[in-house]
């Protein structure tokens, strides 16, 4: 089990969501950075879809009743075990009776802890996710509180591998530091984020409805920075900026969306639409945020700034190639470091 003694301001429990029923109205939901948390997953010896905890800007702590193998991943929480320092994007042994503490997020919005076993929860349709906005899934269908009890699942691994309770910490290295995280744009000076920060490159496709926007509108789209409103969560990100007009304002019959669609309400500001988003709507879709980019988007802070930069399908595949081949070389180094134990122990 693991004792949560301080939840945090919104922590969930999430895998890589519920697939196969958006014909049925329900969203597929799971992590929003669904990156880090496979990540996670695979260097505490899980599936990469097991369930996992979502912590958002922190703080949280956490208390394990038995030895196991846990992992944090996303950003950076300062987190200590025992009020000592510990590193994400490391797989690091624990003990029975030991504390997990993680303060507030430096730099992102969402960090990850995977726990060998997974959050053993009662699946709901194929899912251990939370869906906050249908009140069903992960535990009791709502965040996490303090003073709440997680079951974890039977860990894959055995007693005396690199996944072992007994086992010595590894890490690996953090997309961040990755090339394939990196957008070929000019760095440009947000011109509405605290402190005149760095905007984030966010590359998108255009949408069915692109060529119903003026061309005022469609240069401004690109051109302009967009802000995250606190007014944003789970199911989308609500974007201030310039007012997008277009030339036909006639109304269109609801129809299908997906996570990272980006819809034009008449207001003119737009909505990037997020794992918990519904699966059906009628606004505007001005373009969508390549798969690829849907996880650095999701650690994007509340007030801080997005540009969108054109993209091609077939610059969308490779960009999704290119992360695929991180998590491959993520996995021969879990291999390498399980081969060198090997050899020790023999």
């Amino acid at each position: 089990m693991i004792d949560v003694i301080r939840a945090g301001m919104l922590s969930s429990v999430q895998d890589l969501g519920r697939h196969g029923y958006r014909h049925l109205g329900v969203s597929s939901g799971g992590a929003l950075d669904a990156l880090s948390l496979e990540i996670g997953n695979r260097i505490v010896g899980n599936r990469p879809d097991a369930a996992g905890i979502e912590l958002t800007l922190g703080a949280a702590t956490l208390r394990f009743t038995r030895a196991t193998r846990i992992a944090i991943t996303g950003t950076d929480f300062g987190a200590t075990l025992d009020d000592k320092p510990v590193y994400s994007w490391w797989s690091l042994p624990v003990q029975a009776g030991q504390e997990l503490t993680l303060r507030g997020a430096k730099h992102g919005m969402r960090g990850y802890v995977c726990v060998a076993g997974g959050i053993d929860v009662l699946p709901m349709l194929g899912s251990r996710s939370t869906d906050l906005g249908a009140c069903f899934g992960g535990l009791g269908g709502r965040a996490l509180r303090d003073g709440d009890r997680l079951a974890t699942g039977v860990p894959q691994s055995q007693k005396n591998d690199a996944f072992s309770p007994a086992g010595v910490a590894f890490g690996v290295k953090a997309p961040a530091w990755c090339k394939f995280v990196y957008v070929e744009e000019p760095l440009r000076r947000g011109k509405h984020t605290p402190g005149n920060a760095w905007s984030l490159p966010v590359r998108v496709l255009r949408g069915p409805e692109y060529e119903t926007f003026t061309s005022t509108a469609q240069r401004d789209f690109w051109n302009e920075e967009w802000t995250i409103t606190p007014n944003s969560n789970r199911m989308g990100f609500r974007l201030a900026g310039t007012v997008l007009e277009r030339t036909d304002k006639a109304d269109l019959l609801s129809h299908a969306v997906l996570p990272g669609t980006i819809q034009v309400p008449p207001n003119g500001q737009p909505i990037v639409l997020m794992g918990d988003a519904q699966t059906t709507g009628g606004y505007p879709k001005i373009g969508s945020v390549i798969r690829a980019d849907l996880w650095k988007l999701a650690q994007a802070r509340l007030n801080g700034g997005v540009r969108f930069i054109e993209t091609t399908m077939e610059a969308a595949r490779h960009a999704l190639a290119e992360e695929r081949m991180y998590v491959k070389q993520v996995e021969a180094a879990i291999a390498m470091h399980a081969e060198r134990l090997d050899g020790k122990s023999t």
